[in-house]
C-alpha cells in the first residue's frame, strides 16, 4: 500500500490519501507532499512519473535493485539512491534495505522494494521536528536521510562491538583458532558492504546542500551540515575498523607462529632429554663384553648416569626457559 503525507503552509495537513488525490492537489502552489510506494508495479510508477513529469532513467533506476547509492539532477527533479543498514547480532552478518527517492520542488516520492526500510521510524522522525516543515522538500529530505545515516552509525558501533569481543578472543589462554577466523572473516565481510553504502553518502549530502539546487534554505543549513559531519565520522569509523580487522588477523597469525615456536622449543628440549637414557641404555644393552657387564655395579653406574644428565639437562633448559 502506498503512504502519504500532505503539508500545506508547513503544516500537516492530512495523511493516507490515494496518490492520485496527492497528485492532483500538488498542483497548488502552497503545498508540499511525500508519496512512498513499497514494491510499486512498472505501470505505476510510470503513471506517477507521468503525474509528476519524472525522467525516465529515473524511473528505471528506482525499478532495478541494487543501485549504487548516488544523486543525480534532472531537469525537474532529483533523484537519489541510498541503503539503510541493520546488523544482525546473532550472525554478525549486515542487512540492508535499498532505498530510491525522487526530489521534486513541492515532492517526495519514496520507492521501496520491499519493507525492511522501517517508514513508521521516518515519520516520528518527521513528527519530532514539525516546527521545520516551513522549509519545504528539503525538510522532507532531511528526515530520510538522517534515518538512513543513523542506520549507519548504529552498525558501525554495532560492529565495534564485535570487533571489541574478537579481540579478547585472539588473547583468551586457549583461543579457538577457527571461531576467531570465521568471525574476522564475517565482520571483514560486513565492513566492505557497509563501506560501499557509507562512503557514496558523502557525495549525495554534498550535492544536495549545493545552492543552486534551492533545496536547503537557511534554517536547514545547520541540519544538513551535522548530517555531513555524521557522514564523515560514520565513514571514517568504519575505515579505522577495516584496519583494526587487518590488524587482529595478523595479531592472530603472529600468536599463532609464536605458540607454535614455542611448543617446537619444548618438544625439542624434552627429545634432547629423553636422548640421554636412551644412549646410555642402548650403549649397556651391547651384546659384546663392556666394563660392568653382568654385574651389579654396572646397573647402577648406567643408573647414575641416565639421572646425572637428565636432571642437568632439565634444570639447564628449565633456566634458559626452553622448558
Amino acid at each position: 500500500m502506498a503512504r502519504t503525507r500532505l503539508y500545506r503552509h508547513g503544516a500537516l495537513e492530512s495523511e493516507d490519501l490515494p496518490v492520485r488525490e496527492v497528485a492532483r492537489r500538488l498542483r497548488d502552489g502552497d503545498v508540499m507532499a511525500w508519496i512512498d510506494l513499497c514494491g510499486p508495479s512498472q505501470d505505476e510508477l510510470a503513471e506517477l512519473a507521468e503525474e509528476l513529469g519524472l525522467h525516465e532513467l529515473a524511473v528505471e533506476d528506482a525499478l532495478h535493485a541494487h543501485e549504487r547509492p548516488k544523486l543525480h539532477q534532472y531537469d525537474t527533479h532529483c533523484f537519489l539512491s541510498a541503503y539503510a543498514v541493520r546488523l544482525d547480532e546473532r550472525t554478525g552478518r549486515l542487512r540492508h534495505a535499498e532505498l530510491s527517492a525522487f526530489v521534486t520542488r513541492h515532492a517526495l516520492v519514496t520507492v521501496r522494494e520491499d519493507d525492511r526500510f522501517d517508514v513508521d521510524l521516518l515519520v516520528r522522525r518527521w513528527d519530532e521536528s514539525p516546527e521545520l516543515a516551513g522549509s519545504g522538500v528539503g525538510y522532507l529530505v532531511h528526515g530520510l536521510l538522517d534515518c538512513v545515516v543513523d542506520s549507519h552509525f548504529e552498525a558501525v558501533q554495532a560492529l565495534d562491538e564485535h570487533i571489541e569481543h574478537l579481540e579478547d578472543l585472539v588473547f583468551a589462554d586457549r583461543p579457538d583458532d577457527v571461531d576467531v577466523q570465521r568471525r574476522a572473516l564475517s565482520l571483514r565481510k560486513s565492513l566492505v558492504t557497509l563501506r560501499r553504502v557509507v562512503l557514496p553518502m558523502r557525495e549525495v549530502v554534498n550535492g544536495l546542500m549545493r545552492r543552486d539546487r534551492e533545496l536547503v534554505d537557511a534554517a536547514l543549513v545547520p541540519y544538513f551540515q551535522d548530517l555531513y559531519d555524521h557522514v564523515l565520522r560514520a565513514t571514517e569509523w568504519t575505515e579505522s575498523l577495516r584496519e583494526v580487522v587487518a590488524t587482529i588477523r595478523e595479531t592472530q597469525l603472529d600468536i599463532q607462529g609464536n605458540r607454535l615456536n614455542l611448543i617446537m622449543k619444548k618438544v625439542t628440549g624434552w627429545a634432547a632429554i629423553i636422548a640421554v637414557p636412551t644412549a646410555i641404555t642402548g650403549f649397556y644393552g651391547q651384546n659384546v663384553p663392556y666394563p660392568g657387564s653382568g654385574e651389579p655395579w654396572g646397573f647402577w653406574v648406567s643408573t647414575a648416569a641416565v639421572l646425572l644428565l637428565s636432571g642437568g639437562l632439565y634444570v639447564t633448559f628449565k633456566q634458559r626457559d626452553w622448558l
